[in-house]
């Protein structure tokens, strides 16, 4: 399988030659176990219960010697090197368990955290194609089973070399009964193909499965609000029975699967060890000693046997978790849009004069024929505040991402001071913006860690300045910790005002040469929303601010204002000069929200 092949090479590109160490100590511990099983051999000549007949076994000539000594002497140097071995035997086994447990969760962590941030420097267009919870599952549940597929597969390799040796030495003893066990082993193992392909398809529905019911909960919990408002509760909990009843069955079946195969493989080692008696006796005439450790090597070798079969099984369930790790890797890989995440050389870049769109054309699918922006060929000056409206859909969030570098152009070219902006200067251009989105984003923290995070070396000054920017100061002060104030997941404890002034205080706080308010001020009352014109008036001449905005009233100020309609620019100009347009589509916005503003 290539899936395994890959998962092999990526164990040797994290472990290196510990790894090829560790098979060597496994084959030195497989190899001491059959000398302790050889040991057995003087022991039985000693018991005066078989003579051993070197004719028939000339492998045991050397061992045979010890016989010779007398029984004290003799059977005492014999357990003496048996519980020698055994010890040795169980030290080597010690320490190769616990390099081999090191480097199955030291290789679980190295694969998450290399996926991790080959997700981190995936692009945009990477994300807005992939439901989030799908990318959670892979990285979480998926590799936890790569992580037991990991162990599985040392342990099927510690099987295999001890298969080997083990079957050397009965070939040593009795090349016939070898070879007749080894053909019985592999009927059984062409009979157990059909255990393996099932085990595969059934660890495909595990991956299906998990992760839909991950994308469920995801979903529910993050519109817990709409569901308990609606009173939608009772089709989440139908929704919930029906996927784990789908996971419960799915793990009965696996178990069904594993009791099965385990019957079946019993069954025939039964059977197997009565013909296997049977025919030494009578077809290959075993005598007794000879017959008796080669049924102790058997006895101790097809739980092996069926061990392998039992880790084929897994490592086949395993495969489809295997599969969906290494297309995320690859896809991630694909989609990266920067070599390294280290920001501590990166330099923001300055924008002295303008950032321009030429002649830009994108759409989110090359398949589908129509284009989100289409023809676009606008600048937005340095220090100025340059407004983008438009109605829902016309395509201003794609031509925001697309000013900030988080899609590329189809067609056509963003400038930077007339440089095109390439991937190269992603991480430097993006230094120099700061973002407010329409839907706030806090982490489960506090408000000072929220907005450490943009800026680290911030102080307490600073802080506070940033938040007095925002209109934040009043209610901050007011909390029970005031700047140390946990805030709960994605600032729950918070109102929606309160989250937007907190994230465009963090924006501030990064002293952009961008920023860029996807509806900053659209949760903010009229007295806060007054005092965030204010402040973007006092920035002006000072950044270069970009606005998009469906209510009119907060951009009065802007120096431009671009109106979009279905991905073209139809108007451009000053607040005043498009308003006086009473044909255009911007006086027939401004007209409709005056109305509406009478109304209430």
């Amino acid at each position: 399988m290539k899936q395994v092949l890959y998962f092999f090479n990526q164990l040797y590109s994290y472990s290196g030659n510990k790894l090829f160490t560790n098979l060597l100590g496994m084959i030195f511990i497989s190899l001491l176990d059959g000398m302790a099983l050889l040991l057995l051999i003087p022991v039985i000549s000693y018991s005066g219960i078989f003579r051993l007949d070197e004719s028939t076994m000339p492998f045991i000539k050397g061992l045979a010697l010890l016989s010779q000594l007398p029984t004290t002497v003799g059977l005492s140097l014999i357990l003496v090197l048996f519980l020698i071995v055994n010890i040795v035997q169980n030290l080597f086994q010690r320490y190769v368990t616990i390099e081999n447990v090191k480097i199955q969760h030291g290789f679980a962590r190295y694969l998450r955290g290399e996926i991790y941030e080959d997700l981190l420097r995936a692009n945009w267009d990477f994300y807005i194609k992939r439901r989030k919870s799908d990318l959670v599952n892979t990285i979480t549940a998926e590799l936890a089973r790569v992580s037991a597929g990991t162990n599985t597969f040392i342990q099927f390799i510690t099987a295999i070399i001890f298969t080997i040796i083990q079957i050397g030495i009965a070939f040593l003893l009795s090349p016939e009964i070898t070879l007749f066990v080894l053909l019985s082993g592999g009927i059984l193992a062409i009979f157990s193909q059909g255990f393996i392909k099932r085990s595969r398809l059934l660890g495909s529905r595990t991956s299906e499965n998990g992760k839909n019911f991950l994308a469920g909960i995801t979903d529910n919990f993050n519109g817990i609000k709409d569901i308990k408002s609606n009173t939608l509760e009772p089709s989440r909990v139908d929704w919930f029975q029906s996927i784990t009843k789908r996971m419960y069955d799915e793990q009965m079946e696996y178990i069904k699967l594993k009791m099965a195969s385990q019957f079946y493989y019993k069954i025939a080692s039964a059977v197997l060890i009565t013909v296997f008696i049977f025919l030494s006796v009578k077809l290959f005439h075993a005598q007794a000693a000879q017959l008796m450790i080669v049924v102790v090597i058997f006895t101790r070798l097809w739980p092996r046997v069926t061990g392998i079969q039992s880790s084929l099984e897994q490592i086949a369930i395993t495969v489809p978790a295997l599969k969906a790790v290494i297309s995320l890797k690859m896809e991630s890989q694909a989609a990266k849009e920067c070599d390294h995440l280290d920001g501590s050389d990166i330099i923001p870049i300055d924008i002295q004069k303008e950032i321009e769109c030429r002649n830009v054309y994108f759409r989110y699918d090359q398949n589908e024929s129509s284009y989100a922006l289409k023809g676009i060929n606008v600048s937005f000056p340095a220090n100025r505040m340059t407004a983008v409206v438009g109605r829902s859909g016309a395509g201003k969030s794609t031509l925001i991402d697309l000013l900030m570098g988080l899609n590329l152009p189809e067609k056509g070219e963003v400038l930077l001071d007339g440089i095109p902006l390439t991937k190269k200067k992603l991480l430097s251009f993006r230094r120099s913006i700061s973002y407010v989105p329409q839907d706030p984003f806090l982490f489960n923290a506090t408000i000072k860690e929220n907005l450490l995070m943009i800026e680290p070396s911030a102080s307490d000054e600073r802080m506070w300045e940033a938040l007095e920017f925002s209109s934040a100061v009043e209610f901050v002060q007011k909390l029970p910790q005031g700047l140390d104030t946990f805030i709960g997941d994605r600032g729950v404890r918070l109102s929606g005002g309160e989250r937007q002034r907190i994230v465009l205080a963090r924006a501030i706080l990064r002293n952009p040469c961008i920023l860029v308010l996807d509806e900053a001020t659209s949760a903010l009352d009229t007295e806060n929303e007054s005092k965030i014109q204010a402040a973007l008036e006092r920035l002006k001449g000072k950044m270069t601010i970009i606005v998009i905005a469906h209510r009119l009233s907060t951009i009065h100020n802007a120096e431009q204002v671009i109106v979009l309609e279905q991905g073209e620019i139809i108007q451009k100009g000053g607040f005043n000069q498009l308003a006086k347009e009473k044909r255009g589509v911007f006086s027939h916005l401004l007209d409709s929200q005056r109305k509406l503003a009478i109304r209430e």
